[in-house]
């Protein structure tokens, strides 16, 4: 069939493809068998459930081929973003990428938090140097920027600081999971 108005039809095409149960909709399922990452391992479940939520307009925790179509071209400006920050095209992000990629979004980030995240991102395995794929490049920014939006919320003056109570963290910290 015809793509859709306002669907590219190569994504029409890959969608038709992806909605394995023809259920004219992607689960996080469906998506997860999609997606791969520089080294052929699937996109991980929680950084697929962040996408499929991003897209759900109707929050049913599946897209239709339109938000399909839109998160096919939102991960394709992260791929084109994580090759930069991929400098020696190894098809990961080591911690001194990682350190750099930070610094160019303008994140000022310790190196001690840098080597907190990429631990806790990184793919289990016996490695002297951590690295991260794309599926994880994604998830660390989306976090990352919703909970420094959270931040700014409450940061009124730009201090970089503010004082608040455990419930109200928690509160921001919760509202902001994607």
């Amino acid at each position: 069939g015809n793509a859709p108005p306002g669907v590219d039809p190569e994504a029409f095409s890959w969608f038709q493809t992806v909605d394995t149960d023809h259920s004219g909709f992607i689960s996080v399922k469906e998506l997860k068998q999609a997606l791969v990452n520089n080294n052929w391992s699937s996109f991980n479940d929680e950084t697929c459930l962040l996408m499929i939520n991003m897209f759900d307009k109707t929050r049913s925790g599946r897209i239709d081929v339109h938000g399909f179509s839109a998160l096919l071209r939102f991960i394709q400006q992260w791929r084109s973003l994580f090759q930069q920050y991929d400098r020696d095209q190894s098809g990961s992000i080591s911690f001194s990428e990682l350190q750099q990629a930070f610094s160019q979004m303008g994140y000022n980030l310790s190196p001690q938090f840098s080597q907190l995240l990429l631990a806790r991102y990184a793919q289990r395995c016996p490695n002297p140097n951590p690295s991260i794929q794309l599926d994880r490049f994604i998830h660390i920014c989306m976090q990352l920027q919703s909970l420094t939006d959270a931040f700014r919320e409450k940061d009124t003056a730009l201090a970089g600081s503010v004082r608040l109570g455990y419930e109200d963290f928690l509160t921001m910290v919760v509202t902001r999971m994607l």
